[in-house]
């Protein structure tokens, strides 16, 4: 078994920063071409250039997940530039607002589950019909540990989480005699700019309180959570399919 990418192509959404770079750097690092996505272009291109300059393939392709003929463009450029597509990597998503559930607005509602939710099933989607053709291939959609629990005080990022779990196993289900393979990547808070901005809001002592909650007393680093994603892509998990892995510090054990 090996985690070795040499020949495969792997597309990362949310890419441009983050638990997305990390991941497609890691990626590149590993072998494989991969295609940066983002709404974010400058962020893009500058992973771009973090492969590149360490000798690694990639190209960037800007995509709004929240629209489908963004997200099909998105897939079928990779087949045009590389051929194929092996590993979908469903990783772009927001955080939602901090708010009761009393108070939690309608339009943030819908705008997390259209980024979280709706973006995750539309990437799986247009993944799966490359792969199918191919007879091959592995998604990994990120989730959260708030995909495997409660998470008070933000029910849209909650429900959108639990709903990526969710679709990874209805899919890992229907496409495990077909050579695909769908699971979940579920971290904990990791420092990531979507964490840091969280934490902006919530104040030093909810963070504090938060790290006191890891069994391990500490958040997660990107690249840590970047190292299961790929593993789970990798032939080493070859006989893993429809499961959600909480890569959260003990977190979930107890």
């Amino acid at each position: 078994m090996t985690q070795d990418f040499m020949g495969k192509v792997a597309v990362i959404t949310g890419a441009a920063s983050g638990l997305g770079r990390a991941t497609a750097l890691l990626f590149a690092k590993r072998g494989a071409k991969v295609v940066v996505s983002d709404v974010a272009i400058e962020g893009g291109h500058e992973t771009v250039k973090m492969i590149q300059d360490k000798g690694g393939e990639a190209t960037f392709v800007e995509c709004d997940v929240t629209n489908e003929s963004s997200v099909n463009n998105l897939i079928s450029k990779t087949v045009e530039i590389y051929g194929r597509l092996d590993c979908g990597i469903n990783n772009a998503g927001i955080g939602g607002i901090w708010t009761s559930t009393n108070n939690y607005p309608t339009n943030n509602f819908e705008k997390v589950m259209a980024v979280n939710t709706t973006g995750v099933f539309m990437c799986m989607r247009a993944e799966l019909n490359v792969m199918l053709r191919q007879g091959s291939g592995a998604i990994v959609n990120v989730a959260s540990i708030a995909g495997l629990s409660g998470f008070p005080k933000n029910i849209a990022y909650a429900a959108s989480k639990h709903a990526v779990v969710g679709m990874t196993k209805s899919a890992g289900l229907e496409y495990a005699k077909k050579g695909i393979r769908v699971n979940a990547a579920c971290p904990v808070f990791t420092i990531t700019p979507l964490v840091t901005d969280m934490f902006d809001v919530i104040g030093d002592d909810m963070k504090d309180k938060l790290e006191a909650s890891i069994p391990m007393k500490r958040f997660g680093q990107p690249e840590e959570i970047a190292e299961a994603i790929v593993w789970l892509c990798s032939d080493a998990a070859s006989f893993i399919t429809g499961h959600a892995l909480p890569i959260d510090g003990g977190m979930m054990a107890g």
